[in-house]
């Protein structure tokens, strides 16, 4: 399904509006309410975060919101009945570090796929670090969405994008997640080399919050990832939220017109 949704956004010319959020936040209830508000203003990809008692790879915003699912008892199990109850139509890829699914049970992306999840992005299993564990997530029934970092070589580029399904998420900037007033100004060339050794959508991520970042990351990626400013505002209401993402929608199609 993630393979049909970027050839068909190619086909129309348009960029990809990849949205995270943290399963559970800001409860159960209204994280269901969010995601399906989501695609209901043109997300074409869900990212839904696995919440986890170390996100070592996130900033304070989706640190926090992991607490606050973990405090309402969801886990990975919940977490999937969530996303079978909000019987989305668009891709959802699981967001995870490698723990909860270890601690899952080798049935567990079998589990995923029965719930409606298309693909897996694990942030703490670099290509190369656990070979088994890599063609057990590689092998499996989602596509297995590897992370690119900015100052990866381009031969390591060309090893993690074979490895890769569905998507590269190519992280903009060094660091941990967060919300950014300026895109890294060498970004486009980071875009362009990874491009170049690369044949899946690139969709650029961390620090993407605003429309004139969609704008400017709409004519050089195939689409972007935006996660701390929609947990951030779906800690005031998931209608703020979801008018984030109505917005950098609009600025993304601007980009593509």
């Amino acid at each position: 399904m993630l393979t049909a949704r970027f050839d068909a956004l190619r086909a129309q010319g348009r960029r990809a509006l990849v949205c995270y959020a943290t399963a559970g936040h800001p409860d159960p209830e209204r994280s269901v309410a969010l995601w399906q508000g989501l695609e209901g203003v043109g997300a074409d990809v869900l990212e839904v975060g696995v919440p986890f008692s170390d996100p070592m790879a996130d900033g304070p915003v989706i640190q926090a919101s992991s607490q606050v699912a973990l405090s309402h008892g969801v886990h990975l199990d919940q977490v999937l009945e969530l996303v079978a109850k909000a019987r989305l139509g668009i891709p959802v890829v699981l967001f995870s570090y490698l723990n909860p699914l270890i601690a899952a049970g080798t049935g567990v992306l079998q589990r995923a796929a029965d719930a409606g999840v298309h693909g897996v992005l694990v942030t703490d299993l670099p290509v190369g670090s656990d070979p088994a564990r890599e063609a057990w997530l590689g092998e499996g029934p989602l596509a297995f969405v590897r992370l690119v970092a900015p100052t990866t070589p381009v031969s390591r580029m060309a090893e993690i994008a074979r490895h890769g399904r569905g998507f590269v998420y190519l992280i903009s900037r060094l660091g941990v997640t967060g919300v950014s007033d300026d895109l890294p100004p060498e970004l486009p060339q980071t875009i362009a080399a990874l491009r170049g050794v690369c044949t899946l959508p690139i969709c650029v991520g961390f620090g993407v919050s605003r429309p004139d970042h969609a704008r400017a990351l709409g004519a050089v990626a195939d689409g972007i990832v935006v996660g701390s400013a929609i947990v951030r505002a779906a800690g005031t209401s998931v209608d703020a939220a979801v008018a984030l993402a109505g917005g950098l929608r609009a600025a993304l199609d601007e980009a593509s017109a």
